[in-house]
């Protein structure tokens, strides 16, 4: 049977096993699909085709290490992986943002908002963090997107809606529902998730 004609589950099993072409074939089959999705939400080219490339060394990097498991299906699974690192570039992109003071009448390097903060402030903002990443995996997929979407990539609720292919009042109302399930789940599992 031809190679091309395989399912992506018998590709990754051969890579797996050390046929190195089933990769290629695997990333010629849905490398258009990936790199869409990941220039829908960046806008730029050459920053799409570097997380384009990242994405297919990660998914290669985790079949070696044995870290993918056949319960999705193999596209879901690299555009997750597309998904995480689009959202991480955005969080160091955040972190990289460069404050002048020449524009300002207050002095804002005198602002609370840029003192640093303390190592216990750290340690419970890292915590809270985790908590609410593991109440947003218990919400249905579709209502983890939008606010991966709008929340991490940052993305507009036209955006979101233009990406998931509904309309806004979808993306929208998504968003109201995964809200109203994240304060039940806080509730139900008695969770304080401020800094005071």
């Amino acid at each position: 049977m031809k190679k091309h004609n395989q399912s992506d589950y018998d590709l990754v099993k051969q890579f797996i096993d050390g046929n190195q072409s089933s990769i290629e074939i695997l990333i010629n089959r849905h490398k258009k699909r990936v790199y869409t999705y990941i220039f829908l939400i960046v806008k730029k080219q050459h920053l799409a085709e570097d997380i384009f490339q990242d994405t297919f060394i990660k998914v290669i990097k985790s079949l070696r290490l044995g870290k993918y498991n056949e319960e999705g299906k193999f596209v879901s699974w690299v555009l997750r992986i597309a998904h995480n690192l689009v959202i991480d570039y955005y969080r160091k992109e955040k972190h990289l943002k460069v404050y002048s003071n020449d524009d300002n009448e207050i002095d804002i390097f005198n602002s609370q908002k840029f003192s640093d903060r303390t190592i216990e402030e750290d340690i419970i903002s890292n915590q809270i963090s985790q908590e609410v990443k593991l109440l947003i995996e218990e919400l249905p997929e579709d209502q983890k997107n939008v606010i991966i979407l709008r929340h991490y990539a940052g993305l507009s609720f036209k955006e979101i809606a233009e990406q998931t292919n509904v309309s806004i009042n979808t993306a929208l109302g998504r968003m109201r529902y995964a809200l109203i399930n994240l304060r039940k789940l806080i509730q139900e599992k008695k969770l304080t998730l401020t800094l005071d």
